[in-house]
């Protein structure tokens, strides 16, 4: 099977944009997007297979980018996704 080319900066962007999406979305969101766009646009429901067909587009996109990123573990990571976390890690342990 012949590998996909990344997508560009800008294919994500008008990606994001097609879907109403802001900078940043989580995994959930977008899929939620996705599915709430393909039930006003589908065929099926009075929609039309070009809109459909770009929507699938930019869907496969986003996805494709999101599959590709690496999570990080450390506990940076952590603490910089949830910072609160770093208080109450201190409060507990005593560091107030």
């Amino acid at each position: 099977m012949k590998p996909t080319a990344a997508p560009s900066f800008e294919e994500i962007t008008k990606a994001r944009l097609l879907l109403n999406l802001g900078e940043a979305a989580t995994l959930k969101e977008i899929k939620s997007a996705y599915r709430r766009l393909s039930h006003r646009l589908h065929p099926d429901k009075q929609g039309e297979a070009p809109a459909m067909a770009r929507l699938n587009k930019a869907y496969e996109t986003l996805m494709s980018y999101v599959e590709d990123y690496a999570y990080g573990f450390t506990e940076a990571e952590f603490f910089r996704r949830y910072p609160r976390a770093e208080h109450l890690d201190r409060f507990f342990e005593g560091g107030f």
